[in-house]
């Protein structure tokens, strides 16, 4: 497996500092965020899925504990707008580049507005995807928003 993906490329590009982290990767997991967490042996809320939607029939991108789901009410909220729905995996394949499990919010192939989990903000490190399945990059909360342009919001289920 390369560990040099779009997403590592462009961490790389803006200074940030990372480290990659490998793993098996589950085509049969039922939740793809949860079986990365278990592989790579840190709790689920430090390892964030990519999620990929439309509020008010804009991509947006947000990345959520693992754990957690998204409230999409809370998700329009953050992009300003009234209704948000999660893309099609196809739709978000499309727009991003990348495969189901493999999607990062790192290099994709067009910059689309995004937000993190405003609880993630209060960690040392967290997990992201790093733009294939099986590899994961862990980061700084603060320097993924930096990188992203992103901001934090909430944006889970209570």
């Amino acid at each position: 497996m390369s560990k040099t993906t779009r997403a590592t490329q462009m961490l790389t590009k803006a200074g940030v500092a990372f480290t990659t982290v490998s793993y098996e990767y589950d085509p049969n997991a039922e939740r793809i965020g949860l079986q990365a967490a278990e592989s790579i042996g840190e709790p689920p809320h430090l390892v964030l899925k990519t999620l990929m939607a439309e509020v008010d029939g804009k991509a947006v991108c947000v990345a959520v504990p693992s754990d957690r789901e998204v409230s999409m009410k809370k998700l329009a909220a953050a992009f300003g707008g009234k209704s948000a729905h999660m893309m099609k995996p196809a739709d978000a394949e499309r727009a991003t580049g990348y495969h189901v499990g493999g999607i990062s919010p790192f290099g994709q192939k067009k910059l689309v507005p995004t937000a993190l989990e405003v609880q993630s903000m209060e960690h040392p490190y967290v997990y992201m995807n790093g733009g294939q399945r099986g590899l994961q990059v862990r980061l700084s909360p603060k320097d993924a928003l930096a990188a992203l342009k992103a901001k934090a919001a909430p944006l889970v289920a209570d």
